[in-house]
């Protein structure tokens, strides 16, 4: 599904204005400027894309997953004068995306990682353990669902999904009690879920709720966002042009450690020295901009949790080839998730 297309002036009305986290920045990063061409590639509630659009005579190619999230953003499009494309695919294709819509390079790619509060506030989703709903969690209509992962996943498949995605503690406990719960009936919705991780992880007072990470490695897991993530790095590599742009946000330790390891990898200068040769290798494809990661200053981590947990990281792209090296060492091993899914 794609909307939107040719070129215009100023957003004006469209969708209410949602509040993007660390969008001042984002913007501010990607160095966005008049007759520049910017990928949104996860979209969401398009408070990203409004920025950048409203920021320069610019284009935005904004991409997502969700098909909800496509159809709510029709208004923007319409807004936007033009200026806005809007595709239904997930962030991984972004080079495709682009180079389908004739473009060859872009400016500026941004990549807003993870669930969005739209998702976790619709219960039928099945994203939020404080919203009662069918055990979904998936991005887009397809695929095996969590309800499907916690249905047929060994205990030593579900153990390690949770700990390498969730680094929960108590994971081999839950995946023993998910085994045994489900022996009794299944665990389709998300209450029931959280009912059982509720009986092994204990509450305790200031502390995230029990499920939180349980949750979250199962999102992780179904939607394959790590993959994604490092598919889309690459991606970015080879669409931006010399001087482009790579701004990324996350919200947790997995996805903040691959974007700083892919964006170091490919800033190192290698060179020889009076007393060693010259040090061969690939010219870097990056420049760090973020030597630290930027995060919410206290105003905006009081007005939106969900920002406190944020870290954004930049690069600028430079005029050396794309790096081409084998990636899998970013990820953690994980089963494969049609073959869990399945009934052992």
């Amino acid at each position: 599904m794609t909307m939107g297309g040719g070129t215009g002036s100023g957003v004006a009305g469209g969708p209410a204005r949602h509040t993007p986290v660390l969008g001042a920045a984002a913007v501010e990063c990607l160095n966005v400027r008049d007759g520049g061409t910017y990928i949104d590639a996860t979209f969401g509630a398009g408070g990203h894309s409004r920025l950048i659009l409203d920021a320069a005579a610019c284009r935005v190619i904004a991409i997502d997953r969700d098909q909800s999230a496509v159809a709510r953003g029709a208004d923007l499009v319409d807004a936007a004068g033009g200026r806005l494309t809007l595709v239904e695919e997930r962030f991984s294709a972004l080079e495709q995306v682009a180079r389908e819509l004739g473009v060859d390079q872009v400016d500026g790619v941004l990549l807003d990682v993870g669930v969005s509060s739209m998702q976790l506030d619709e219960a039928h989703r099945g994203f939020s353990f404080r919203h009662d709903g069918p055990l979904d969690m998936r991005m887009a209509a397809e695929g095996a669902s969590a309800a499907d992962v916690v249905a047929h996943g060994s205990e030593r498949e579900l153990s390690a999904i949770m700990t390498k995605l969730g680094e929960e503690l108590r994971a081999r406990a839950i995946a023993r009690a998910i085994v045994a719960a489900r022996q009794k009936a299944p665990l389709a919705t998300t209450r029931a879920l959280a009912e059982v991780v509720e009986r092994v992880v204990r509450a305790k007072p200031g502390s995230i709720h029990p499920a939180t990470r349980t949750f979250q490695a199962l999102r992780i897991f179904v939607n394959d966002e790590l993959g994604e993530l490092v598919a889309a790095l690459t991606a970015a590599e080879r669409i931006l042009k010399p001087g482009g742009r790579l701004v990324v946000i996350s919200f947790h330790s997995l996805e903040d450690r691959i974007v700083k390891s892919f964006i170091a990898e490919r800033s190192i200068v290698r060179r020889g020295s009076r007393h060693l040769p010259q040090v061969s290798g690939p010219e870097p494809s990056f420049r760090m901009l973020t030597r630290r990661p930027m995060t919410p200053d206290d105003a905006e981590a009081e007005a939106n949790p969900r920002a406190r947990s944020a870290k954004l990281r930049a690069a600028e792209r430079t005029a050396a080839a794309p790096i081409r090296r084998d990636e899998s060492g970013l990820l953690p091993r994980l089963p494969d998730l049609e073959s869990v899914a399945r009934a052992h």
